[in-house]
Formats: C-alpha cells, structure tokens, sequence
C-alpha cells in the first residue's frame, strides 16, 4: 500500500491533482463493488433455487454445519475464526 504524501509539502496544483486521482480511484473501485456485488446476487439466487429443489424433493435443506454458521454469524465470530 503506497504512504500517503506530506500534504503541507504539495502544491496546490499537486493537492487538485491528487484529488482527482483519488475521485477516479474511487469511481473505479465502487463500479467493480457494483458488479460484484451483482455476481453476489445471481449465485444466492442460483443456490436458492437449488434449494428450493431439493426441499420440494423431500431432501434436508439445512445442515448442521449450516446451523453452526448461522451460530457464529449471530454471535459475532467471523468464518473460520475460532470461539473463545
């Protein structure tokens, strides 16, 4: 990650151009948030649609490694992160 400048030794041609630089940075990471996101979405409503499949063909739809991340969600552990 690069170190931010000493802003008191730019210019502020050198502070404008920063900041438009930075905007762009901006503007580029929030797009691919975006699409992301949107691939996000289309593969929860893949696994839903599975889902729905296999709960309307009798098959359990919940497991027990399903409940116990459910338990670590709700109590505030995060994947993978071992309980104290």
């Amino acid at each position: 990650m690069d170190t931010f400048p000493d802003l008191g030794s730019l210019t502020d041609q050198e502070l404008k151009d920063l900041i438009q630089q930075m905007t762009e940075e901006e503007i580029e990471v929030s797009y691919k948030r975006r699409i992301l996101h949107g691939k996000i979405d289309i593969l929860r409503a893949e696994l839903v649609n599975r889902l729905r499949k296999k709960h309307d063909g009798g098959e359990d739809v919940i497991s027990g490694a399903d409940v116990e991340k459910l338990t670590d969600i709700l109590s505030g552990r995060l994947p993978g992160q071992e309980g104290s």
